[in-house]
């Protein structure tokens, strides 16, 4: 019986350290060079001082909790071929899901403007 109790205890706990895990992998899912992009291209549009540094790199890690890496990298190739001239672009312009996938992304972003700007 007690070693039951303890075998429950211990699975109890793994689960949980792995559950931990999983979520701090979650939330760390962006690289290092996705999150300097973005904070380098925030900088530039937005000054490049000692607060503005700091704004932009809270801007990222608040999208980075909102929108998992792989809809961010989908976002931002929607929004790249969307500056794409010519036919095959148009798929990237028109279509409901592309919008919708851009339209994650600019939630994210507002909520960081909120939060950090």
């Amino acid at each position: 019986m007690i070693a039951r109790l303890f075998l429950s205890a211990l699975v109890a706990a793994l689960s949980g350290g792995a559950l931990a895990q999983s979520m701090a992998d979650r939330l760390n899912d962006y690289p290092t060079e996705a999150r300097a992009d973005y904070v380098f291209g925030c900088m530039a549009a937005n000054g490049q001082t000692r607060v503005m540094l700091s704004k932009c790199a809270c801007s990222i890690d608040v999208i980075a909790a909102i929108l998992p890496y792989e809809k961010y990298v989908e976002a931002e190739t929607v929004l790249t071929m969307q500056q794409v001239t010519g036919e095959r672009s148009a798929i990237f312009k028109t279509t409901r899901m592309a919008q919708d996938i851009v339209a994650d992304l600019r939630r994210a972003q507002a909520e960081a403007e909120i939060t950090c700007f």
